[in-house]
């Protein structure tokens, strides 16, 4: 009897060798290679001659190739039809991200119950829960349709019989790692099987036209388990973000073949189960206080949505040899950097003081849009003036000092505007080509120094 081959698989990044290492030549972790028995290949598949093509498989000139437009499944979640670019498509296979406790579940459940109010087949597979703790949920979140299958299974066969006798519209997975092939010889969740049941759940979906949404764990690292290759392999890939002990979470597309990966939706968790919330901004901004130091409004723009949120700074004398620098939902190096632009080109000193910004809300920014909102928070708080609350900046600054232009202001002014803002301090270059809305002044601002003289009441708090 010929002896069964092994390999040592890496469980972190999928890397493989014939002998074992402490250490992944690829990923650089320490004791994650596994060893698994190499599975000999099926006859199916095997590649066929090179010769045999149907009419279909031939290659084609792209010329000739008829573009068809997508017809999109409407999910009747505002949030989530943004983040997917209008919609599911038929065909896609959807990886979804999150924290444990975070809302995944909670948030495909909804949805496929509000797929099977409209009549569509869908089929929630659970490798997780039993039926009867699914039942739980739903009748927590109100879910009641006659076209919304559940099914407790990890064995990657019996799910695909499933498939075949529900011939569902929606799959969902949850999770791809409790998923095992028996063809396949190591444990459920190692690279082998967690690549074998995707490329399984595409070929499906590919072929049979069926919209697939698998939940994938997540590291300690904060990336989705698996090879990174599972995210390669799929359509999109959603990352589900927020706190526990915050009840508001966010939906980011990190990767999306039918879509844009600029937006987000955002979600507050209640005990029926996860709402949209349609005017994020006003949620951002409903506990801000006035007439502190420190604190100033920014327009940020998540997508084509434009979002207001409030930046908060402390500026501290330091009791350390080296003053912190802390920041939360924006860049260190950014805080950093737009420190030193205000202790040279305007002379604070700030060399002996501890900075610690703030994005109140958790949410992140990352466009240079929010730099004027974050130097004039830490400029408040270090002259211990207050910034009127009627105001909303915008701006990008060089290290000359100077603001620069940014992108499609007029949309964030007319977000300020619906909210009550009073005015806007934005870079000077971008007034001319449009009209402002009614009741908001504009103010273009050229250098930081124009700014800080806008923005700050020249008389300190006592």
């Amino acid at each position: 009897m010929a002896k069964a081959k092994t390999k040592f698989v890496c469980q972190e990044c999928g890397y493989e060798t014939q002998k074992w290492m402490g250490r992944c030549p690829a990923c650089s972790n320490w004791n994650r290679m596994v060893e698994e028995k190499e599975a000999p290949a099926s006859k199916s598949s095997r590649r066929p001659a090179a010769n045999v093509f149907s009419e279909a498989d031939k290659p084609t000139p792209i010329t000739q190739v008829t573009g068809e437009k997508e017809n999109r499944i409407s999910t009747s979640v505002g949030e989530l039809n943004r983040v997917l670019g209008g919609g599911i498509v038929p065909g896609s296979l959807v990886l979804v991200g999150g924290d444990p406790g975070i809302g995944k579940s909670t948030l495909l459940l909804q949805v496929s119950a509000l797929l099977a109010s409209q009549k569509y087949r869908v089929l929630y597979v659970s490798g997780e829960e039993s039926v009867k703790q699914t039942k739980m949920r739903a009748e927590r979140l109100g879910v009641e349709a006659d076209t919304l299958f559940v099914f407790t299974e990890t064995n990657m066969e019996r799910i695909e019989a499933a498939m075949e006798e529900v011939k569902p519209d929606l799959v969902i997975i949850d999770s791809i790692q409790t998923v095992h092939s028996d063809e396949i010889q190591s444990a459920p969740g190692s690279v082998a099987q967690v690549r074998e049941s995707t490329s399984t759940f595409m070929h499906i979906a590919k072929n049979q036209g069926i919209a697939v949404f698998v939940v994938g764990h997540m590291t300690k690292q904060g990336s989705i388990a698996g090879p990174k290759m599972l995210e390669h392999m799929v359509d999109s890939v959603l990352y589900f973000e927020g706190e526990q002990h915050n009840t508001y979470r966010i939906l980011r597309a990190v990767k999306n073949r039918f879509g844009s990966t600029n937006e987000i939706g955002i979600f507050e968790m209640k005990e029926a189960g996860l709402k949209e919330v349609t005017n994020p901004s006003e949620i951002f901004l409903e506990e801000r206080t006035e007439g502190t130091s420190g604190s100033a409004v920014v327009a940020s723009l998540e997508g084509t949505r434009p979002v207001l949120v409030e930046l908060q700074a402390l500026i501290a004398p330091t009791s350390y040899a080296y003053p912190r620098r802390t920041a939360t939902g924006i860049d260190q190096n950014r805080i950093a950097l737009l420190m030193a632009v205000l202790e040279k080109r305007l002379g604070m000193l700030l060399q002996n003081q501890d900075a610690y910004i703030n994005v109140a809300g958790g949410v992140k920014l990352d466009e240079p849009a929010v730099d004027l909102g974050i130097a004039i928070c830490v400029a408040s708080s270090f002259r211990n003036q207050s910034t009127n609350p009627g105001d909303i900046v915008m701006g990008e600054v060089g290290l000359t000092g100077e603001i620069r232009r940014i992108s499609r202001v007029e949309e964030r002014v007319k977000e300020a505007a619906k909210l009550g803002f009073s005015r806007a301090i934005i870079p000077s270059k971008n007034i001319g080509g449009w009209t402002f809305p009614e009741g908001i002044q504009v103010v273009g601002v050229k250098t930081l120094e124009e700014a800080l003289d806008a923005a700050l009441d020249p008389a300190p708090l006592r």
